[in-house]
């Protein structure tokens, strides 16, 4: 269940498009299951991932410094909160196919705003929220944290070129143990509106993509890379 919140930060236009980009068995995961993975905060390649910019952390470690369970919560947190990271764009982003596809034979999942929100509906046990990610100078800029999220929605000026948009959830108030993430129940007809094959993948790759989803009962469009179109001379 997708549920908003005046406190975090997301564009008013649902059609704003948005892509997440991965393998095949990930991709193949998330059909089969019928869910969205979403990952422990702490588990994230920067280290960064739930943490403070300098001058909050300045100002938090002034409370905890009567009352040490303050700093302990928000260090335990990180593990209690779990994130899908999408990206923002109108178009295709040869970086992110860089980064998020380790071969030939990855793909790209293109949807809206919108449609992730209606997608999400269906899950009934954990709530979502979803913001844009602010990205900020760590040394000198402050992190509010007056909202347990706000950590969560601030990376460094280094991670700019992913221009983010984050579905998270915290499962804090409940018993579940955590390990890698956790899968929640998402509608995959809505969810996705296109799939884009990797631009430099075989004929037979996309092929195979499209008997593979038209088996497993979807009806979704499938193309390849617009980033391997023909040269006009």
């Amino acid at each position: 269940m997708y549920v908003s919140t005046s406190d975090i930060k997301l564009t008013a236009n649902d059609n704003i498009i948005i892509w997440k980009y991965l393998d095949l068995s990930k991709f193949l995961a998330m059909l089969l299951s019928q869910q969205l993975f979403m990952s422990r905060s702490d588990r994230f390649e920067d280290q960064y991932e739930g943490t403070f910019s300098e001058p909050t952390f300045e100002e938090i470690k002034k409370i905890a410094a009567n009352n040490p369970r303050f700093l302990d919560y928000y260090k335990s947190h990180r593990e209690k909160v779990v994130i899908s990271s999408w990206h923002a764009n109108e178009y295709e982003s040869f970086a992110m196919w860089q980064i998020f596809t380790k071969n030939n034979e990855g793909l790209a999942i293109q949807s809206t705003i919108g449609r992730l929100k209606k997608a999400l509906e269906i899950e009934k046990h954990f709530e979502q929220y979803i913001g844009e990610v602010n990205y900020i100078d760590y040394k000198k800029e402050y992190i509010p944290f007056e909202d347990t999220f706000f950590p969560f929605l601030f990376k460094r000026k280094s991670f700019q070129y992913e221009r983010e948009i984050r579905v998270i959830s915290d499962v804090s108030h409940t018993n579940i143990s955590i390990k890698e993430g956790l899968k929640i129940d998402v509608v995959i007809n809505q969810l996705i509106e296109k799939i884009y094959i990797h631009p430099k993948s075989e004929n037979w790759y996309k092929n195979l993509v499209e008997q593979m989803v038209k088996k497993l009962g979807y009806e979704i469009a499938i193309e390849k890379s617009d980033l391997e179109s023909d040269i006009l001379i």
